[in-house]
């Protein structure tokens, strides 16, 4: 089962922990300071937070013992851009896509190395580390891609990858979700990269204006099933999509109620037809529908869905779950939940009920196992 998770917040990183009298929170670090993503590294049990400092910018920190102590690490460094690269103005807002960091918006370990990790970005650059996060270098194959200058931002101003996953098997085969810019696939490594996100479809665009254009879909998260890395799962802008061939292509999963439309998926790692969404209304609205709050469960590849409220709010609740703020654990039955609202709830039965820890922590961003 697992015991520790920690929780990254507008305001910090937590730690809770399973004791004898149940769950309870054992550690705040970085108190004031926004946390919006966090890697735990069980090849060698390395903790790493990206840390948003008012006055010196996002930094990473990496801890070695469990968050007692902290090394200070230099973020992913864009390289000085090139006198003759091309303007990239992005499509919605019409302003130019920065060369420069703006923000870490996820964070995954690699395979070919105990010390690879990768570091998706805003405003759509992916780094990789091979020296357990000492030093990043942008992999400029997917960066120089032409198709780039159709990415718009998202939920931010600027395009972002928020979900990097590594075949589990072959390290060299990575799929990549990105806002607003379609999932990206690589078979060796992040030599060379192609657009996967054919099936998906925006529900408010004409189909002669490009409402399937791949190249910009919004996929909100991706996530890929441990036992069978052939199974992924995407919440998107729209709906929930599944694809059963590596990420490649992409099918509708119809008639979801309350919604289809969310931030945050889970997987079971052994299970692919096991996945858990948090509903919410869609577009510009972005809280829960009808101000009832609750999780969504299919275990049948997405046929059928349960709609679970036990253990959550009964009355009005405008609670919304972020991208990277629910997870389930190896165990496949223990997972958690953080909202908007600093609310944070357990289930250790699958989701079938939850139990509410606290209602007092800041905006949730992300919550991780240990």
């Amino acid at each position: 089962m697992s015991s520790r998770f920690y929780v990254g917040t507008r305001k910090g990183l937590f730690t809770f922990e399973k004791g004898n009298s149940g769950w309870s929170q054992t550690g705040a670090d970085f108190l004031g300071v926004p946390v919006p993503m966090l890697l735990s590294d069980h090849r060698n049990n390395a903790l790493f937070i990206a840390a948003e400092h008012e006055h010196f910018g996002t930094k990473l920190h990496r801890s070695k013992d469990g968050g007692k102590t902290w090394d200070e690490l230099e973020p992913p460094v864009y390289p000085e851009k090139p006198d003759d690269a091309p303007l990239i103005v992005d499509p919605w807002r019409k302003v130019e896509v920065p060369w420069s960091l703006k923000k870490v918006w996820s964070m995954e370990t690699g395979g070919n190395s105990d010390g690879e990790l990768w570091c998706g970005t805003i405003p759509g650059g992916l780094f990789r580390s091979t020296d357990h996060g000492e030093s990043w270098e942008l992999n400029e194959s997917l960066w120089n891609r032409p198709e780039r200058s159709k990415w718009s931002g998202g939920g931010y101003d600027f395009p972002g990858i928020h979900s990097i996953c590594v075949h589990p098997e072959d390290p060299e085969k990575i799929a990549l979700g990105i806002s607003c810019g379609g999932v990206w696939r690589t078979a060796d490594g992040g030599k060379s990269w192609t657009q996967n996100a054919h099936g998906m479809v925006y529900d408010f665009i004409p189909e002669e204006q490009g409402a399937a254009e791949p190249d910009s879909q919004d996929p909100h998260c991706m996530v890929q099933c441990r036992k069978s890395p052939e199974r992924f799962w995407v919440q998107h802008h729209c709906a929930i999509y599944r694809s059963d061939n590596g990420a490649e292509s992409w099918t509708e999963v119809k008639d979801v109620s309350p919604s289809g439309f969310g931030f945050a998926v889970a997987v079971h790692p052994e299970d692919p037809d096991t996945a858990w969404f948090v509903p919410a209304k869609k577009d510009e609205m972005r809280y829960p529908v009808d101000g009832k709050f609750v999780i969504n469960r299919t275990r049948d590849g997405g046929n059928t869905f349960e709609t679970i409220s036990k253990g959550l709010p009964e009355g009005p609740s405008y609670d919304l779950v972020y991208r990277h703020a629910l997870v389930v654990g190896e165990d496949g039955t223990t997972l958690v939940t953080g909202s908007t609202t600093g609310s944070l709830w357990v289930s250790e039965d699958g989701g079938d009920s939850w139990a509410h820890l606290t209602a007092h922590l800041p905006p949730v961003y992300c919550v991780k196992f240990g």
